[in-house]
C-alpha cells in the first residue's frame, strides 16, 4: 500500500500541521510521498529532507514559533503604492519568505528530497494546476504560496505561477493520481469562531480564501472517500486565530497535537472519516454535540 501526506495551505494556520505531524510520527506513520500547497508546501519541503521522526516535527515547531508577520508580509509603502496604481503586479515583496526558506530548507532541488515531494501551484494565464516535482525547492514553495495580487508571480518554465490554493488548496486528487492508496490529509482549517471581522485588506483576503477553499476540500473528500483510504485529521475548532496572525503558533501546535493524538487513537476508520468531515464544517454548541453523537 502506498501512502501520502497531503498538506493544505492556510498562511499562519499552517502551524496546525506541525501538531498533526508530531502525532503521526509518534504513531510511526510516515508517507511514501508528500504533496503540499502554500503553507503546506513549506511544511512538506521542511520534513521531506529530514528523518520522519517526532524530533523533526519539533524542529519545524521551532521555525513556526520564530516567524513574525512582518517577516512574511513586510510593510513596504513604495511596493504597496506602485502595486495599487498598477506599476507592479504585487503589493508585498517575497524577500522575507525567501530568506525563511533559504535558512531552513535542507534541499536545493525538489528531486533531492529524501521523501518524494510534490508542490502544487497554478499557471496565472491558463488557470491550470501545475504539479512541481523537480527544480528549485525555494522557488517552488514561493510559487505555491504566491497569493495573487499580494506576492509576485514566480517565473517557471515559461509560465507565471501563483498560489496553488487558488485551484486546489488540499490536493488530494494529485496524491490519488500519483498512486496513493492511503492518504493522510492535514488541513490547516480556518478561523471558525471569530469574535470580530478580520481587519485590513490582507486579513480579509486570507480569511475569505480559507472559507472558499474549504468547500473544495469537502467536495474532494466526498468524491474520493470511496476511491482511497482517507484519514482527514481534524483542525482545531472553535478557533479564533486569523490566518494572518503569526503570534499564536504555540497555541495552534498544542491544540492540534492533542486533537491529532485523540484522532489517531480511534481505531474505527469509518467513524473517524465521518467525524473529520463534520469537523471541517465547524458546528458549535448543541449542533456540534449532536453531530459527534451521530458519528459515534
Amino acid at each position: 500500500m502506498t501512502s501520502a501526506f497531503v498538506l493544505s495551505g492556510g498562511a499562519s494556520l499552517g502551524a496546525i500541521q506541525v501538531g498533526m505531524l508530531r502525532a503521526l510520527y509518534e504513531w510511526r506513520i510516515v508517507p511514501d510521498f508528500i504533496v503540499g500547497t502554500s503553507a503546506g508546501a513549506l511544511n512538506g519541503a521542511f520534513i521531506a529532507s529530514r528523518a520522519q521522526i517526532p524530533e523533526t516535527a519539533d524542529e519545524l515547531a521551532d521555525v513556526w514559533r520564530g516567524v513574525r508577520r512582518s517577516a512574511i508580509f513586510p510593510a513596504n509603502p513604495l511596493t504597496g503604492l506602485t502595486g495599487f496604481i498598477g506599476r507592479r503586479n504585487h503589493l508585498v515583496p517575497d524577500s522575507g519568505l525567501r530568506r525563511l526558506l533559504e535558512r531552513h530548507l535542507e534541499l536545493d532541488g525538489l528531486e533531492e528530497a529524501l521523501i518524494p515531494l510534490h508542490v502544487v501551484a497554478v499557471d496565472l494565464y491558463s488557470g491550470e494546476e501545475v504539479l512541481l516535482s523537480a527544480g528549485s525547492a525555494v522557488d517552488a514553495v514561493i510559487a505555491s504560496a504566491a497569493i495573487p495580487g499580494v506576492f509576485e508571480p514566480v517565473p517557471w518554465d515559461g509560465m507565471e505561477l501563483i498560489d496553488g490554493g487558488v485551484a486546489n488548496n488540499t490536493p488530494i486528487s494529485h496524491a490519488v493520481d500519483l498512486g496513493a492508496d492511503e492518504i493522510y490529509v492535514l488541513p490547516a482549517g480556518r478561523a471558525c469562531a471569530l469574535e470580530a471581522p478580520p481587519r485590513g485588506a490582507l486579513g480579509i483576503t486570507l480569511h475569505a480564501m480559507t472559507l472558499l477553499l474549504q468547500r473544495r476540500l469537502e467536495a474532494d473528500i466526498e468524491a474520493l472517500a470511496d476511491t482511497v483510504r482517507l484519514h482527514v485529521l481534524p483542525p482545531p475548532c472553535p478557533l479564533a486565530v486569523q490566518p494572518i496572525d503569526f503570534s499564536r503558533a504555540d497555541e495552534l501546535i498544542d491544540r492540534s497535537v492533542a486533537d491529532a493524538r485523540a484522532f489517531l487513537a480511534d481505531d474505527r476508520p469509518v467513524v473517524r472519516s465521518v467525524r473529520a468531515r463534520r469537523s471541517l464544517a465547524a458546528p458549535t454548541g448543541r449542533r456540534a454535540r449532536a453531530s459527534l453523537d451521530r458519528a459515534a
